[in-house]
Parts: C-alpha cells; sequence; structure tokens
C-alpha cells in the first residue's frame, strides 16, 4: 500500500537580501537559493554580471509580484575603474582591445570627466549585456561576432564620488562610490570616461552597496544562509520600500477584490496599502484621482 507524501510547507512569502559572490550568475544564487528555502517561486531584481559581488534582492512565494517594482529603484556601487585599456566587455572579463598610456592624465582632467558624466546622461549599453535586439540578447550576437547596434538611452547618475585616484605605470586606478538610476551600467561609464580622456577604459570591480532601503548591511553570503534562511516579511518590505497608506475596513475589502481608491497624493510610483491591522493588502498606483492595484496580496 502507498502512503501519501506529505506536503512540504511553503515557506514565508518575503525578501532574501543575498550578498552575491564573485563569479555568480544572478540566476545561480536564484537556483541555490530555491534549495534552502525549498521552494521553486523565487525571482530576484536587478541582474548582477559576474563579476560583481554585493546586493542582490530575491523574493520568494509572494514576494516575487514586487521584484518588478523593486528593481526600478536607486542603487549605489563601489566601482574600480581603470583608464588606459579597453576591453570588449567594459570590464575585466573581456579581452584587451585597445591599451593607451594614460599615465600622463592629471587628476583635474579626470574629474572633469566624471562630473561629465553625472546627471542626466544618455548611454549606449554594453555590446555584451541582456538587452533584447530583434528578439535575441545582445551578449548572444556579440559572441557570435555580430556588431550589435544598441540605442542610447536616458539615464541618471546622482553621485560619482572619486574615493581614490592610484597611478601604476600607464594605467590609472580610479575608485569611485556611484549612485544612479535604475538601467545604469556602470560598465558603460568606465568606458565612456576613458573614451572621453582618450585612453579607453573598463571596470575592474564592482560591488552593490544598496538597492532602494535595502544595504549591504542586511545583506547575508550564501553559507550564512544556508544556516538560516532569513526572510524579510512581505509587509515589512513593502513599508521599507514605498510609501505606506492605512485603508479602513471598507477600503480594504474594496482593494482586497480589485478595487480602485481615491487617490491621496502620495506619488506616481507604488504606495503599499495596509488593513488596519497592518496586513499588506495590495500595491496601488495613484493616476489622476484614482489609485488602481499594481498586485493584490490578500487571498
Amino acid at each position: 500500500m502507498r502512503t501519501a507524501k506529505a506536503r512540504r510547507t511553503p515557506p514565508p512569502s518575503g525578501l532574501i537580501i543575498v550578498d552575491k559572490p564573485a563569479e555568480w550568475t544572478s540566476h545561480d544564487v536564484v537556483g541555490k537559493m530555491r534549495g534552502i528555502a525549498g521552494t521553486r517561486k523565487v525571482g530576484h531584481a536587478g541582474t548582477l554580471d559576474p563579476m560583481a559581488t554585493g546586493v542582490l534582492v530575491v523574493g520568494v512565494e509572494k514576494a516575487t509580484r514586487l521584484l518588478g517594482h523593486l528593481a526600478l529603484t536607486e542603487k549605489v556601487y563601489d566601482a574600480t575603474i581603470r583608464l588606459g585599456v579597453s576591453t570588449n566587455t567594459d570590464d575585466a572579463e573581456g579581452e584587451t582591445v585597445a591599451a593607451t598610456p594614460a599615465g600622463h592624465i592629471p587628476d583635474e582632467d579626470v574629474r572633469k570627466g566624471i562630473a561629465a558624466l553625472t546627471g542626466e546622461i544618455t548611454q549606449v549599453p554594453p555590446q555584451v549585456s541582456a538587452i533584447k535586439v530583434n528578439g535575441e540578447r545582445a551578449y548572444k550576437l556579440a559572441r557570435a561576432g555580430e556588431e550589435v547596434e544598441l540605442a542610447a538611452r536616458p539615464v541618471t547618475v546622482y553621485g560619482f564620488e572619486v574615493t581614490a585616484i592610484r597611478r601604476e605605470g600607464d594605467v590609472v586606478d580610479i575608485d569611485a562610490v556611484i549612485t544612479c538610476s535604475s538601467g545604469t551600467y556602470i560598465r558603460a561609464l568606465a568606458r565612456d570616461l576613458g573614451n572621453g580622456l582618450g585612453v579607453g577604459g573598463h571596470l575592474t570591480r564592482l560591488r552593490r552597496t544598496r538597492v532602494g532601503p535595502y544595504t549591504i548591511e542586511s545583506a547575508r553570503t550564501i553559507d550564512q544562509l544556508a544556516e538560516e534562511c532569513a526572510i524579510l516579511p512581505m509587509a515589512d518590505a513593502v513599508a521599507a520600500a514605498f510609501p505606506r497608506r492605512d485603508v479602513t475596513e471598507e477600503e480594504a475589502r474594496l482593494v482586497a477584490h480589485g478595487g480602485r481608491l481615491p487617490a491621496e497624493g502620495l506619488g506616481s510610483g507604488p504606495i503599499g496599502v495596509f488593513a488596519p491591522d497592518g496586513t499588506l493588502l495590495a500595491l496601488v498606483e495613484e493616476r489622476g484621482r484614482t489609485a488602481r492595484p499594481l498586485a493584490v496580496f490578500v487571498p
């Protein structure tokens, strides 16, 4: 007689703030976290290249529906840019395509070049990127030897603070803290800084230290999470990342059924809606005089 397998209790819905190790893809992290969290319903907000380390926001169960909204928030990086060497990927994982002595460039010119890349700018993504061109990822086309034409796109670099300039022979290494909008390629900033100075450049180190409100101090390594899988509850995650709106019982019933609320002027981005008892009900977005649901989380 066959016995029925006991159903595994799914983990609570929430976010896991991972300190991604070097040489792992973001997909590698998701695969590992599926095993640690004990569920297939795992995703991530905002991809990090294999070379990069630092904050990767992972969603579990219902929190996967938050990820697209969290991916649009401000990010902070610690980076090192090398002037004098260009690569085909704009980072240290690529092949060198040009080398031009950069040791003669004064610090003042470096800082002027950085100032030109601060604020609202347009940026051409790296050839080796995940952007789709005619249905294919740009990096696949580039690695197949095709020249990929990628359109420039607007991004915002809120801060580009130099913390050190180091010189060794013909190369100049610049350590910087960069605060930027979603969709900004730090590799492209390194490339454009070097090209603007006439010597080429690429990224040699990248560590993401913040995604929205989630910082490296709250991140856990894969080994730490394997010992204790710390999941930030959905309500706490939303309250930290988005404006909060507390509603009445009547309004809560309306939102739970996908209904709209009157707008309260809380901004154009997602707003977390909470029931009188503190339960997270939904994310809504204000359009004109109404707040319409983006995602409803109650049964």
